[in-house]
């Protein structure tokens, strides 16, 4: 079972097993349907697409973020019509070093489901290698995904002011408020320390497991793994630090879905901008 990473050979090696499913996360917030198109003209044998917007988000309920969290039965049908069965060993990848991949990585293990990795490297990775593609739409089989939601792993706003260690996984510059590409507010969520997703890679895809670990022991100080909450625009690439974190056998964070997005846009929460505390 693989569970965080895995490599490409690997992945070929299986494409043709039944109790594997490969998801093509690809997306781009610049142009929403670029990922879907860029899946058409070509994307690994067998890969069903998954849209950011449309299959791992749904309406306002936990949340009021851009990328809202799907209800338990929204993510039951979901994985359901994406042939993920409980014995399913998934792999998700994008072109973006895991960082859309991980959302339904976080997701699947969200509600139980722990045979889930992400491609490391990607689709280029993919592509370098010179591993078999396919163009046009995939049929994806239907299976029946049954699972519990792990309601501890998610906080919602209400919960922040509460946190004992609050992560900003955005770029610093955004956490700074020095800009704000998307949201209509510059700055972050006061007290949070800031520790950019990026910094799990180094050349040619994720540090190693001991030097995650090491980051991340420097960033948790006292404070458990499980009580520590990521955040990000979203709740997208927040769980490229999550994904990260369990890479280094260091412990499962929590989740702040409505992160930013949803902080930002309410006229009563307090912002603050500048260098970390």
């Amino acid at each position: 079972m693989y569970t965080t990473l895995i490599d490409s050979q690997t992945v070929a090696a299986h494409l043709h097993d039944p109790d594997w499913v490969i998801v093509d996360c690809r997306f781009s917030l610049a142009d929403t349907e670029l990922g879907h198109r860029n899946y058409l003209a070509g994307h690994i044998l067998g890969a069903i697409y998954a849209h950011l917007d449309h299959d791992l988000s749904g309406p306002p309920v936990t949340d009021a973020g851009r990328h809202p969290l799907p209800t338990p039965e929204a993510l039951v049908q979901l994985f359901s019509r994406l042939g993920i069965g409980n014995q399913t060993q998934v792999v998700a990848y994008d072109d973006a070093n895991g960082m859309v991949a991980s959302r339904l990585w976080w997701m699947l293990r969200y509600m139980g489901h722990e045979a889930v990795a992400v491609l490391e490297g990607g689709f280029p990775a993919w592509k370098a290698a010179g591993l078999p593609e396919q163009a046009g739409v995939e049929g994806a089989k239907t299976a029946v995904f049954t699972g519990t939601p792990r309601h501890d792993w998610v906080v919602v706003k209400t919960d922040v002011p509460n946190i004992p260690l609050l992560v900003d996984s955005r770029a610093p510059d955004r956490y700074r408020g020095e800009i704000e590409p998307i949201d209509a507010v510059a700055g972050h969520v006061p007290g949070a320390v800031n520790f950019f997703y990026q910094r799990n890679w180094g050349q040619g895809g994720y540090l190693a497991p001991a030097q995650l670990a090491a980051q991340f022991r420097d960033l948790l100080g006292s404070t458990p793994a499980d009580e520590a909450v990521f955040y990000c625009g979203s709740g997208v690439s927040a769980c490229a630090n999550l994904l990260a974190l369990v890479h280094a056998e260091v412990g499962n964070g929590r989740l702040y879905v409505g992160s930013w997005s949803e902080w930002s846009s309410d006229p009563n929460t307090p912002k603050a901008t500048g260098a970390q505390p």
